[in-house]
């Protein structure tokens, strides 16, 4: 007896078809690690864009709160009531303006609602980064396990080729947590 336990008739077969169920399982890993990953690029620009705009606002309001204050300066000093009232009328747009430029729910484009916005996608954005990283496991253990399920075709130890089955049903549990719960571990 060598020490290596044999295959059972046809086992070279199941072990070949094992290979070929871990290899199809791997591409799945591999595509929606792909695209939780493209997911997760297009969300951070999409964060980055809310954050440009965000700040962009916040320039805005303050160069027209100044504006404002400046003209409240010269309002206070002028006598004029015709000059008094353009310059009130003024100071009282760029107030509204300044206002609408803090919150704009009819077109979600305040600097509250830009910010609720971002945070979501940044949010959105970390969903999509771990359900990569789970995908990501999930791939190293059907690459592992296909390399270990052809050893034990090679080497005729079957006991193996359970090991290959166990890895792979272990990324399953990894595929799962990414499509179902992907911060359950990162």
């Amino acid at each position: 007896m060598s020490g290596h336990i044999e295959p059972p008739e046809g086992g070279n077969k199941k072990i070949a078809l094992l290979i070929a169920v871990l290899a199809l399982m791997l591409a799945l890993a591999e595509i929606g690690g792909k695209q939780a990953q493209n997911e997760a690029i297009a969300k951070n620009i999409d964060a980055s864009n809310l954050w440009s705009f965000f700040q962009a606002k916040t320039i805005r309001g303050t160069v027209v709160r100044t504006a404002a204050e400046a003209m409240e300066v010269d309002l206070a000093g002028t006598t004029d009531t015709a000059m008094r009232e353009r310059l009130q009328k003024r100071v009282d747009s760029w107030k509204a303006t300044v206002a609408r430029y803090e919150s704009e729910p009819e077109t979600n484009e305040g600097r509250k609602e830009l910010m609720a916005r971002a945070k979501r996608t940044e949010q959105e954005r970390d969903d999509y980064k771990a359900k990569d990283e789970n995908f990501e496991v999930a791939s190293g253990l059907l690459q592992i396990a296909i390399v270990v399920a052809s050893a034990s075709i090679i080497t005729g130890v079957g006991m193996l080729a359970f090991v290959a089955g166990g890895l792979g049903g272990l990324s399953l549990v990894f595929m799962g947590l990414a499509l179902f719960a992907p911060h359950l571990l990162f």
